[in-house]
């Protein structure tokens, strides 16, 4: 008897994922590795920013009062009296109209409140004359100003980039502790798989779906093991994802999910004893998409259709490993763009249309059936139509997904 699934939404399906993620655990790595990891603790500053009062420009410290009724009819002459590089500091105090000589970043000498740039003085030998007044504090970059010391600078859960390296350099986090990156295993089903060096037979497809789950793996920076393609005999199954489950944090089955005489994946999870989360979802493609936990891990069921399955790893997969390392924001981003295309035919289901996105619209990145790869390829987004009664036209405003930042454009020069 074939089994009658009721189909979840997605937003649901998606729900019932990330409250089951269990965290990964902690380990300390060096500043230099870091970077595309999650901080496990927020970082804090260790000390103020800037740790002095400095000047953030190349110009001359001096005593604000000492400026009073400068103008162009009346300029005031000053007199320097030593000179500051970064790095150093004077041991001057700056009395009535004498000035410092300072590079950008030095601290400001004991005396002034204020400085003076290059440009707004004229040279008059071993000093130089102002033409206008100054305000105490006037360019001058304050103690404490960006960052009082214990502030929190970068909250736990935040994925590491280059501006956090500089943060954790700045307070001297010469080793980051950060969330413990799961394993995830690959097995690809079905007796029609070939490897990918295999030539193609009568009745036989090569395993698209393993390499590509990889890939997305890595991009993540992802750690995986792959358990090859399996053929559609459950007892062999049924084994190899046990060890998998054995070995990994996670693992990802391609195939075998749908109903049909060869589908497997329902029985294994029911001979593990794992807990199905769901077993449909109203979407396309991938609406037999399959997620089950047990003892602290996930098994993901993804299509074997190749979109299908590179949609379910970005809805799925990808969100429930970045909360397994405690990721603020594991979802994909997301922005608003004009629909290039008519899709006038209604759909019960949400549509995730693998598309082009060019900074306004999105446009289907070609053949995009659930068994496509080319437009797997071209695409750089996903468009979100939701389920209903009414198709889209062309120009319509859609949800978009952004599924990387590897390409862009110029038109921001414009």
């Amino acid at each position: 008897m074939v089994e009658i699934r009721k189909p979840i939404p997605v937003s649901e399906a998606v729900e019932r994922v990330i409250a089951r993620a269990e965290k990964t655990g902690t380990e300390k790595v060096p500043l230099g590795e870091s970077t595309g990891r999650i901080l496990a603790g927020p970082v804090r500053a260790t000390h103020p920013v800037p740790p002095f009062d400095r000047s953030p420009y190349d110009g001359f410290a001096v005593r604000s009062q000492d400026t009073k009724g400068a103008s162009g009819d009346s300029r005031i002459l000053f007199r320097v009296i030593d000179e500051i590089g970064a790095g150093h500091v004077s041991e001057k105090t700056v009395g009535e109209r004498e000035a410092v000589r300072i590079m950008t970043g030095a601290p400001i000498p004991d005396g002034a409140d204020a400085v003076v740039m290059f440009e707004q003085t004229s040279g008059e030998g071993a000093g130089f004359t102002i033409r206008k007044p100054f305000d105490p504090l006037e360019n001058v970059s304050l103690k404490g100003e960006d960052l009082e010391e214990g502030e929190e600078v970068v909250p736990a859960g935040a994925f590491i980039h280059p501006g956090t390296i500089a943060v954790l350099a700045t307070f001297g986090y010469a080793e980051v502790e950060v969330a413990r990156r799961p394993v995830v295993g690959i097995l690809a089903t079905g007796t029609e798989l070939l490897y990918v060096s295999e030539p193609l037979a009568p009745g036989k497809i090569r395993n698209s779906n393993g390499p590509m789950v990889m890939a997305q793996l890595r991009r993540m920076g992802i750690p995986y093991r792959t358990y090859g393609a399996q053929a559609d005999d459950l007892d062999s199954v049924v084994q190899t994802v046990e060890k998998a489950v054995a070995e990994t944090d996670a693992v990802i089955t391609t195939g075998g999910v749908s109903v049909g005489d060869y589908d497997f994946l329902p029985a294994v999870y029911e001979r593990l004893g794992a807990d199905v989360l769901f077993n449909k979802v109203a979407m396309r493609p991938g609406s037999v998409t399959t997620v089950a936990a047990g003892g602290g891990k996930f098994l993901f069921g993804l299509s074997g259709n190749p979109s299908a399955c590179f949609t379910g790893f970005e809805l799925f997969v990808r969100p429930a490993l970045l909360r397994m390392m405690g990721a603020r924001k594991p979802f994909l981003p997301h922005t608003k763009a004009v629909l290039g295309e008519d899709f006038t035919k209604a759909n019960p289901f949400t549509r995730f249309i693998r598309a082009v996105y060019d900074g306004k619209t999105a446009s289907p990145a070609g053949f995009n059936k659930s068994n496509a790869v080319s437009s797997i390829a071209r695409g750089n987004a996903l468009i979100v139509l939701p389920g209903g009664s009414r198709g889209f036209r062309k120009g319509d405003e859609v949800d978009v997904l952004l599924l990387g930042v590897e390409e862009g454009s110029p038109g921001w020069m414009k």
